[in-house]
């Protein structure tokens, strides 16, 4: 352009020439230059608020097109896509770390507030008041607060850095609300909304999981604990950039109540069913944790040479309550969903064992009120204690199913109370003339909420499914008669075991034998409902077979067999107390309640003498 055109136009076309001289269009032969150019600019902390005029810039490339070179179109459009792409990518990259490492400064700030750091604080003030020294090499931990003291005002900490940073991303992603690239929309916010909730997941998971090759969990309670902290920060980012972060908060949080999110990933759902699942319950059908009524937790008991977790900081009812908040109702219902399917394969296990004795046992509970044949029958039966094993391991899951119900009801009556009064009154509205699927679809909308119900539909529907692969129902009805008889002849044999005593401490037996109680309630429930059966009259004949069985015994002459008659009595009342079908009358009628009493009476005295320091 010389002189004299240059001239021409300024007087004639001012606009022209501006859009001429200030066109960027040249930059799409450049792409390598201008690649570097951007990547220089993300490096340098004062010129992120200019990073967004790389991704604009490719709007200008539609001005290299020409109308004699027409097949330059797809290639330059494919360009300019592609780099703004990138670009935008690449800023939204950075400002997700960013928000996500003040989101975890936000968490260490936090968690110096809870209550498991102020035992330090604590034992430090007392032994200050006693004069005691403090040992040497332990490190002073800063008090929370601490880091708000500053000697002067130039210091920056790395939170005061972080948040400058992100302002300065912040500020480049609202320079330009959408621009126009080839006819396509580009919004810079859904790219930095897509790739924070990706982030976000994977951030959410690490704080269950900090080490990613270790089994070891994080409580649930430190967990929310984090994700509350995570939460609040995110709220606030609505105001530095035009973000949806409550559509993209419950987004996230949805996601991690199924067992994969979005990106086929494991959530906080999966891992916490699997932990509870392979770690807690294992173990406890192990002997390593007791399920304690007393406590509503379930207590690890240490053993020499086995390093275990404390059972009683992850299945407390602050636990409890805030697995149920992580996981939500859909993720406790697939945690309930698994704890079924342990349920049903001890069950297959069950019958297996059940039809192996099947004769016997049909003799035993024609004959169970003539001692001298069940002096014959009972040591024809084999594989007894596998029976009391599998039951107890049942009852274990349902303890601890009862634990996470609670939880879940405790949560929703605190979030919807509007809701739960209505589900506990429908639930109130059932009756035994009610029609079964009517009942079952109540007690399944109250189940949902963490409402215990007298039959569980869960249990229902799990075992009804293993109605459908058997080939006779009245041959599956023997088998669940059997197994009860089988069950209340088996429970003398828990006498001989060492680990069979009752302790007040946790209001249980150190074997979880106390399980029993809600396995034979419930499964009786639930298998007589698959039948449509009378649940009562069933549980009638267990308490009239158990109570035979257990009164024998205290006449037996070998002491030995007897030794901890007393606790294993005791089973008979916490099987009433269990139960909504029996009551105290029905077990007087065959076990006489001054035996209950009396032992009560004797158990309380041992574990007070148990108690007592040893001279």
């Amino acid at each position: 352009m010389n002189l004299i055109i240059f001239h021409t136009k300024m007087l004639d076309s001012v606009e022209e020439l501006m859009v001429e001289t200030s066109d960027l269009s040249i930059f799409c032969f450049y792409v390598r230059f201008l690649e570097k150019l951007f990547a220089s600019t993300m490096e340098e902390p004062s010129m992120l608020r200019y990073a967004i005029a790389y991704p604009y810039l490719c709007t200008d490339f539609c001005h290299a097109t020409h109308p004699l070179c027409p097949e330059e179109g797809p290639h330059l459009r494919t360009c300019a896509l592609s780099l703004c792409n990138s670009f935008l990518e690449e800023i939204a990259k950075q400002t997700c770390i960013c928000i996500l490492d003040i989101c975890a400064e936000q968490y260490n700030l936090t968690e110096k507030l809870l209550p498991k750091y102020c035992a330090a604080t604590i034992s430090k003030a007392r032994n200050k008041r006693a004069q005691k020294v403090a040992k040497k090499g332990e490190p002073e931990r800063d008090k929370p607060g601490a880091e708000s003291h500053r000697k002067d005002r130039s210091l920056a900490t790395n939170l005061d850095k972080l948040h400058i940073t992100l302002t300065e991303l912040c500020w480049s992603l609202n320079q330009v609300t959408s621009f126009v690239v080839f006819e396509h929309t580009v919004t810079p916010a859904e790219y930095l909304s897509s790739q924070l909730e990706t982030r976000l997941s994977r951030s959410l998971v690490l704080l269950a999981k900090p080490t990613p090759n270790s089994p070891e969990l994080s409580r649930p309670s430190e967990v929310l604990t984090g994700v509350q902290a995570y939460a609040t920060f995110l709220v606030s980012l609505m105001h530095r950039v035009a973000l949806d972060t409550g559509r993209l908060l419950r987004s996230v949080l949805l996601q991690q109540t199924q067992p994969l999110d979005a990106n086929g990933e494991q959530t906080l759902t999966t891992l916490y069913t699997n932990w509870y699942l392979e770690s807690l319950l294992r173990q406890a059908s192990m002997g390593s944790i007791v399920f304690s009524p007393a406590m509503k937790s379930f207590v690890s008991i240490p053993k020499e040479g086995e390093q275990t977790f404390s059972a009683e900081e992850f299945s407390d009812v602050s636990e409890m309550r805030a697995l149920s908040q992580l996981l939500g109702p859909y993720g406790m219902k697939f945690l309930s969903d698994n704890l079924m399917w342990h349920v049903t394969s001890q069950m297959v296990e069950l019958k297996k064992l059940v039809t192996e004795n099947m004769d016997a046992l049909v003799q035993i509970r024609s004959n169970f009120y003539q001692p001298e044949q069940m002096a014959a029958l009972l040591p024809r039966l084999t594989s007894v204690e596998n029976v009391l094993k599998r039951m107890t391991i049942i009852g274990e899951i349902l303890c601890f199913r009862s634990m996470a119900q609670e939880g879940l009801r405790e949560v929703f009556t605190n979030h919807c109370p509007f809701l739960m009064e209505p589900i506990e009154c429908l639930k109130e509205f059932v009756n035994p003339d009610m029609d079964i699927k009517v009942t079952l679809s109540i007690f399944e909308l109250a189940t949902a909420a963490g409402v215990p119900c007298d039959i569980d539909p869960a249990l229902v529907c799990a075992l009804s499914n293993l109605k459908k692969d058997s080939s006779s129902p009245e041959e599956d009805y023997k088998i669940a008669c059997l197994l009860l008889v089988f069950v209340a002849v088996s429970l003398p044999l828990l006498a001989n075991d060492a680990s069979s005593v009752y302790t007040t401490d946790i209001n249980g037996y150190s074997n979880n034998i106390h399980c029993l109680a809600k396995a034979i309630i419930q499964v009786s429930a639930a298998l007589f409902t698959v039948y449509n059966k009378n649940i009562e009259t069933h549980l009638k004949e267990f308490l009239m077979l158990a109570s035979v069985s257990l009164l024998q015994l205290g006449q037996e002459a070998d002491r030995m067999k007897a030794k901890n008659w007393e606790s294993i009595s005791l089973l008979m009342h916490l099987l009433v107390e269990e139960s909504s079908f029996l009551t105290i009358d029905m077990l007087e009628t065959c076990f006489p309640y001054v035996l209950l009493r009396n032992a009560y009476r004797e158990v309380s005295r041992s574990s007070a003498l148990n108690r007592l320091p040893a001279h």
